[in-house]
């Protein structure tokens, strides 16, 4: 599983123009089922995603074609985790 921190490298009015195509990447990743929860940071200098069911190589190169990261308004920093216990619910999540 990983935690995927997002920073914004420039000012809102730059990310804004690019949401709309950022949220259809989104929806890309969460159909596939490798995403499994997405949302902005408080207060609002970028975005977290919990993804898991890929390796560190697969998110990388899926992270790459995040319109925020071809156009050079986020930095990532992805932190890989194994997960002993979840809630009720999330147990595909737990290695093993």
């Amino acid at each position: 599983m990983f935690v995927v921190t997002l920073t914004y490298l420039t000012d809102l009015d730059r990310v804004d123009e690019a949401l709309p195509d950022h949220l259809s990447w989104l929806d890309r990743q969460y159909a596939d089922g490798v995403f499994l929860a997405s949302g902005r940071r408080v207060p609002r200098t970028g975005g977290v995603i919990l993804a898991a069911g890929v390796d560190r190589a697969e998110l990388d190169a899926r992270l790459a074609t995040d319109p925020f990261a071809e156009r050079g308004l986020a930095g990532y920093e992805v932190t890989e985790f194994v997960a002993s216990r979840v809630a009720d619910g999330l147990e595909r999540m737990r290695e093993g």
